[in-house]
């Protein structure tokens, strides 16, 4: 059963869904709780409707409580202008979907995960080290340094956005409309990510009848690559496990091996897959057992 529901951080609303587990089986309490909550984290630009809906199934069949949600200015959660892309309230909106969990009684409070995918792996990461209550994490296809998309196309590329970031971010201090780049696009455009078959894994993820708005304001470009997420791996204390795709196209795949070894507690589960294909099959069963049997060890659904 998932409900649709929202909740308030800074001065707008999250649009989330909550899942609770069905009524049967041999890991779920049914009705009863408090369950624990497996708070799943989009990659950057993503929403809910960009294939969510399948880890919500999944995990909640194994017993857990599921809960994603929109961040601020993308998908269906409120904040103007659209599409702006900011550290600080995707910290923000994380930390508010936590203290959300906290009001519900049927979540545990004490058995919270965190599940990160592409760049939300890189907000996990960051949030696990920072807080003591997460009580395991999982990453997967992860994106651990905000410049590593970027980079990859080369200097020159890079240099590309000097003036659209620039411009963004004189306008916005004006008060005037935002400068938008595309987050992905194919060789050659103009936008972040630009690696061949990006652009193409990129929709793959965006069910048929799903309107995706694929900009973002050119500013927020300039926090990501100063974002290193990989550099907090020694501080996360919860159990970490990093789901590696070996052919991974957006960052080199041994930045992610190097996070499962810098944690205390972390595990490394390597995949023959590229960024998308963990997506879909014949991938994705695989990798999710993997994740729910260590979610389960972790998180115990059954107590």
């Amino acid at each position: 059963m998932t409900i649709r529901t929202t909740f308030r951080s800074g001065n707008e609303d999250c649009a989330a869904w909550l899942t609770l587990p069905p009524g049967e089986g041999p890991q779920s309490r049914g009705g009863e709780g408090p369950h624990p909550v497996v708070l799943l984290i989009h990659g950057g630009g993503a929403t809910h409707a960009m294939m969510l809906d399948q880890y919500e199934r999944w995990f909640s069949e194994a017993g857990f409580a599921v809960l994603a949600f929109d961040f601020r200015h993308l998908g269906e959660s409120g904040g103007s202008p659209r599409q702006l892309m900011s550290l600080r309230r995707y910290f923000e909106d994380i930390d508010a979907a936590l203290a959300f969990i906290r009001t519900r009684p049927e979540l545990d409070p004490s058995r919270i995960a965190l599940w990160g995918t592409s760049f939300g792996a890189s907000h996990v990461v960051a949030t696990a080290a920072r807080r003591r209550d997460i009580a395991a994490a999982v990453v997967q296809c992860p994106i651990l340094q905000g410049r590593a998309p970027a980079l990859s196309a080369g200097l020159l590329h890079l240099a590309r956005f000097t003036g659209p970031i620039v411009s963004d971010l004189l306008r916005g201090a004006l008060g005037l409309g935002r400068r938008y780049v595309s987050i992905v696009g194919r060789p050659g455009e103009l936008a972040f990510v630009t690696q061949p078959g990006a652009f193409e894994g990129w929709m793959s993820v965006v069910p048929k009848g799903v309107v995706f708005d694929g900009r973002i304001t050119a500013g927020a470009g300039l926090s990501m690559l100063f974002y290193d997420a990989a550099a907090k791996a020694r501080q996360v204390r919860c159990p970490l496990l990093v789901c590696i795709s070996d052919r991974e196209n957006l960052m080199n795949p041994a930045v992610a091996a190097r996070v499962a070894r810098a944690a205390p507690r972390g595990v490394a589960i390597h995949y023959p897959t590229d960024h998308f294909e963990v997506y879909h099959p014949p991938f994705v069963e695989r990798i999710v057992a993997d994740q729910i049997a260590f979610l389960v060890r972790h998180l115990d659904p059954g107590r």
